[in-house]
Protein backbone atom coordinates (compact mmCIF):
# COMPACT_ATOMS: atom_id res chain seq x y z
CA UNK A 1 0.00 0.00 0.00
CA UNK A 2 1.03 3.31 -0.62
CA UNK A 3 0.01 6.95 1.08
CA UNK A 4 -1.27 9.65 -0.70
CA UNK A 5 -2.38 12.91 0.12
CA UNK A 6 -3.25 14.92 -3.11
CA UNK A 7 -5.03 17.91 -2.90
CA UNK A 8 -8.61 19.79 -4.54
CA UNK A 9 -6.09 21.18 -7.51
CA UNK A 10 -6.20 17.84 -9.07
CA UNK A 11 -10.00 18.30 -10.17
CA UNK A 12 -7.89 20.37 -12.80
CA UNK A 13 -4.39 18.31 -12.91
CA UNK A 14 -2.50 20.88 -10.52
CA UNK A 15 -2.45 19.01 -7.32
CA UNK A 16 0.57 19.15 -5.09
CA UNK A 17 0.55 15.26 -3.75
CA UNK A 18 2.60 13.31 -1.45
CA UNK A 19 2.90 10.05 -1.28
CA UNK A 20 4.44 7.30 1.24
CA UNK A 21 5.09 3.77 1.62
CA UNK A 22 3.87 1.44 3.66
CA UNK A 23 5.83 -1.18 5.11
CA UNK A 24 5.25 -3.77 2.77
CA UNK A 25 5.31 -1.23 -0.47
CA UNK A 26 8.38 -1.93 -2.90
CA UNK A 27 10.09 0.67 -5.07
CA UNK A 28 7.91 -0.54 -8.30
CA UNK A 29 4.35 0.40 -6.11
CA UNK A 30 5.92 3.98 -5.19
CA UNK A 31 7.06 4.57 -8.92
CA UNK A 32 3.20 3.05 -9.66
CA UNK A 33 2.03 5.32 -7.30
CA UNK A 34 4.14 8.63 -8.41
CA UNK A 35 3.11 7.90 -12.18
CA UNK A 36 -0.51 8.09 -11.23
CA UNK A 37 -0.35 10.96 -9.27
CA UNK A 38 1.97 12.64 -11.75
CA UNK A 39 -1.22 13.10 -13.88
CA UNK A 40 -2.76 15.11 -11.66
CA UNK A 41 0.46 17.39 -10.97
CA UNK A 42 3.40 17.86 -8.97
CA UNK A 43 4.10 14.69 -6.35
CA UNK A 44 6.80 14.40 -3.81
CA UNK A 45 8.04 11.40 -1.87
CA UNK A 46 8.18 11.70 2.14
CA UNK A 47 8.32 9.69 5.47
CA UNK A 48 4.75 8.15 6.85
CA UNK A 49 5.42 10.82 10.23
CA UNK A 50 5.43 13.90 7.84
CA UNK A 51 1.89 13.10 6.48
CA UNK A 52 -0.06 15.72 9.06
CA UNK A 53 1.78 18.11 7.92
CA UNK A 54 1.68 17.68 3.90
CA UNK A 55 -1.91 17.73 5.06
CA UNK A 56 -1.70 20.72 7.22
CA UNK A 57 0.44 22.68 4.59
CA UNK A 58 -0.65 21.57 0.88
CA UNK A 59 -4.17 19.48 1.79
CA UNK A 60 -5.49 22.60 3.40
CA UNK A 61 -2.98 24.98 1.51
CA UNK A 62 -5.46 25.87 -1.21
CA UNK A 63 -8.04 27.55 1.39
CA UNK A 64 -5.69 29.36 2.37
CA UNK A 65 -4.97 30.52 -0.85
CA UNK A 66 -8.93 30.83 -1.35
CA UNK A 67 -8.96 33.17 1.49
CA UNK A 68 -5.80 35.18 0.50
CA UNK A 69 -7.50 35.85 -3.29
CA UNK A 70 -10.93 36.59 -1.54
CA UNK A 71 -8.86 39.47 0.85
CA UNK A 72 -7.22 40.86 -2.58
CA UNK A 73 -10.20 41.20 -3.92
CA UNK A 74 -12.53 42.75 -1.66
CA UNK A 75 -9.68 45.31 -0.71
CA UNK A 76 -10.06 45.93 -4.42
CA UNK A 77 -13.39 46.27 -4.49
CA UNK A 78 -13.03 48.62 -0.84
CA UNK A 79 -10.75 50.80 -3.12
CA UNK A 80 -12.96 51.30 -6.00
CA UNK A 81 -12.43 48.48 -8.42
CA UNK A 82 -15.43 46.33 -9.83
CA UNK A 83 -15.47 42.66 -8.32
CA UNK A 84 -15.06 41.03 -11.67
CA UNK A 85 -12.09 43.70 -12.60
CA UNK A 86 -10.96 43.16 -8.60
CA UNK A 87 -10.94 38.96 -9.02
CA UNK A 88 -9.43 38.71 -12.06
CA UNK A 89 -6.89 41.11 -11.40
CA UNK A 90 -6.57 39.06 -7.63
CA UNK A 91 -6.31 35.38 -9.28
CA UNK A 92 -3.58 36.77 -12.01
CA UNK A 93 -1.91 38.22 -9.28
CA UNK A 94 -1.58 35.31 -7.66
CA UNK A 95 -0.84 33.28 -10.39
CA UNK A 96 2.14 35.40 -12.00
CA UNK A 97 3.66 35.17 -8.45
CA UNK A 98 3.45 31.81 -8.59
CA UNK A 99 4.43 30.99 -11.71
CA UNK A 100 7.63 33.70 -11.16
CA UNK A 101 8.69 31.59 -8.58
CA UNK A 102 8.34 27.81 -9.82
CA UNK A 103 10.04 29.56 -13.18
CA UNK A 104 12.73 31.22 -11.84
CA UNK A 105 13.74 28.68 -8.87
CA UNK A 106 14.67 31.68 -6.62
CA UNK A 107 13.67 31.83 -3.21
CA UNK A 108 11.01 34.06 -2.34
CA UNK A 109 12.15 36.57 -0.13
CA UNK A 110 14.46 37.63 -3.46
CA UNK A 111 11.32 37.93 -5.47
CA UNK A 112 10.00 39.70 -2.57
CA UNK A 113 13.02 42.42 -2.52
CA UNK A 114 12.69 42.97 -6.21
CA UNK A 115 9.10 44.20 -6.03
CA UNK A 116 10.21 46.23 -3.02
CA UNK A 117 11.55 49.66 -4.00
CA UNK A 118 12.80 52.12 -1.00
CA UNK A 119 9.75 53.89 0.54
CA UNK A 120 7.40 52.70 -2.03
CA UNK A 121 3.87 51.16 -1.88
CA UNK A 122 5.16 47.73 -1.57
CA UNK A 123 7.00 48.06 1.45
CA UNK A 124 4.31 50.23 3.29
CA UNK A 125 1.82 46.90 2.14
CA UNK A 126 4.47 44.71 3.48
CA UNK A 127 4.92 46.79 6.30
CA UNK A 128 0.61 46.26 7.39
CA UNK A 129 1.11 42.82 6.70
CA UNK A 130 4.02 42.24 9.30
CA UNK A 131 2.67 44.11 12.00
CA UNK A 132 -0.85 41.83 11.40
CA UNK A 133 1.89 39.00 11.66
CA UNK A 134 0.82 37.81 8.42
CA UNK A 135 3.80 35.37 8.10
CA UNK A 136 3.10 34.09 11.62
CA UNK A 137 -0.63 33.57 11.27
CA UNK A 138 0.44 31.79 7.67
CA UNK A 139 2.36 29.14 9.95
CA UNK A 140 -0.12 28.95 12.68
CA UNK A 141 -2.57 27.85 10.11
CA UNK A 142 -0.63 24.99 9.15
CA UNK A 143 0.61 24.35 12.70
CA UNK A 144 -3.22 23.85 13.52
CA UNK A 145 -4.21 21.95 10.99
CA UNK A 146 -1.38 19.52 10.80
CA UNK A 147 -2.35 19.14 14.71
CA UNK A 148 -6.41 18.23 13.45
CA UNK A 149 -5.22 16.14 11.02
CA UNK A 150 -2.89 14.45 14.16
CA UNK A 151 -6.13 14.60 16.12
CA UNK A 152 -8.28 13.00 13.43
CA UNK A 153 -5.69 10.03 13.16
CA UNK A 154 -5.55 9.13 16.62
CA UNK A 155 -2.03 9.90 16.86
Amino acid sequence: MVRAMPNTAALIQASATAICPGSHAGQADLDTARHIFSLCGTVVTVPEKLMDAVTGLSGSGPAYVFSFIEALSDAGVKNGLARETALNLSVQTVLGAARMLAETGEHPALLKEKVTSPGGTTIAGLHTLENGRFHGTIMDAVDAATLRSRELSGK
